[in-house]
């Protein structure tokens, strides 16, 4: 039983990001907090790619609605801001 349970990091972080667009299971789910409880590395990953999807959200779908396919200078700022004044909250 124990067996199907436990999980390697590199399954915890694939579990994770699949997490993140809603598209895993709920097993899935179980065996990916089962590990964070031996595992504080995988946590924090995960904590940090939540945190980089949010910041970066926005961002991206402006790309997605403009010809231009990079952010401007003035752009690349207000994106360096959010994430010093974010990770200073974190």
């Amino acid at each position: 039983m124990m067996s199907k349970i436990l999980i390697s990091c590199d399954e915890a972080t694939t579990i994770c990001d699949k997490s993140q667009y809603g598209e895993s299971s709920f097993l899935e789910k179980v065996k990916l907090n089962f590990h964070f409880l031996f595992c504080k590395v995988c946590k924090k990953y995960t904590k940090q790619n939540s945190f980089m999807s949010k910041v970066f959200g926005n961002y991206a779908e402006h790309c997605k609605c403009s010809e231009q396919k990079r952010l401007s200078e003035i752009e690349k700022k207000k994106l360096e801001e959010e994430i010093k004044k974010r990770l200073k909250i974190n």
